[in-house]
């Protein structure tokens, strides 16, 4: 059996093994969501720089690419092997990676490593609970990091990681904060996350007209807001009043409502809308707007 050097964009189908060419780190995230796992690079670099926050290192890996047993083997062996805490996030449960949760369990269970489980979705686990090596209520903090998403729960989950490696996990000390539910939708601000119209008002320029951005609400729980940021930057460039609105989709009549209060209390006279997938439902056969 030979090794394959993982590329960058490539997708592995367990085919052959590969090699992730990772160093060990005191904190391994494992998930099949890049999405997620982008977003906890994004929190890491943004935090970097934290004032009294001693981060530990961190390793990020999608299970895709640890679906050959001799990926599993060797990744085991050179990364979480030094590993201090595991997270992993598996969609639909043990039977989604078996090898990989069985070798973890035993690893973890060998060298003392602390050692969390997680749903991938919104739904508890009792399997993946029983074989976690970490206090239930850390795993379930840790687990409404990942369901609610968000830029500040990526930062707070790694905060928190800090926090139960130093055993100060009881004693946030203003590092880390509860998980911060993520509304159907509102409004957003680049560098704060979810917000009101009253802070948004703040930011404007006074007498301005007001341009709405209506986006997923999606691309706020993965960190994926370069475009909107760029947008936001552009319009107030330009002299206009940006509006970002998130939303679950607007055919959820929470998500609706909440958008026309915020176009109404606005007055925003133009909608650049970014959820076209969204607007219409099929089985009205005219194509008309929910």
């Amino acid at each position: 059996m030979h090794l394959l050097q993982a590329q960058a964009g490539g997708i592995a189908d367990g085919s052959e093994a590969v090699d992730l060419g990772q160093t060990p780190g005191d904190v391994v995230f494992l998930s099949a969501a890049d999405t997620e796992l982008a977003s906890l690079a994004q929190a890491r670099e943004s935090l970097s720089g934290t004032s009294g926050a001693d981060l530990p290192s961190l390793r990020l890996a999608n299970i895709m690419h640890l679906s050959h047993h001799m990926s599993v083997d060797l990744y085991l062996d050179t990364v979480v092997a030094e590993a201090k805490l595991v997270i992993v996030r598996l969609l639909g449960g043990i039977s989604y990676w078996p090898y990989g949760v069985e070798q973890l369990s035993e690893l973890c269970h060998a060298r003392g490593i602390a050692l969390a489980l997680l749903p991938g979705d919104e739904q508890p686990d009792a399997e993946l609970a029983a074989r976690c090596r970490l206090p239930q209520d850390a795993c379930h903090r840790l687990w409404q990091y990942c369901v609610h998403g968000g830029p500040d729960n990526a930062k707070s989950l790694l905060l928190y990681c800090a926090a139960l490696l130093s055993d100060t996990a009881e004693d946030p000390e203003g590092l880390w904060v509860e998980p911060r539910p993520l509304l159907r939708a509102g409004a957003y601000w680049p560098g704060v996350g979810q917000t009101d119209l009253a802070a948004l008002r703040e930011r404007w320029h006074s007498g301005a007209p007001v341009a709405a951005i209506v986006f997923y609400r999606a691309l706020l729980q993965a960190s994926n807001l370069a475009p909107i940021d760029a947008m936001v930057a552009d319009l107030l460039a330009e002299g206009v009043n940006p509006l970002p609105i998130f939303c679950a989709s607007l055919k959820e009549s929470v998500s609706a409502d909440i958008l026309r209060r915020l176009l109404a209390d606005s007055g925003a006279a133009l909608v650049l809308n970014g959820t076209g997938f969204a607007v219409s439902s099929p089985s009205t056969g005219d194509g008309s707007a929910v």
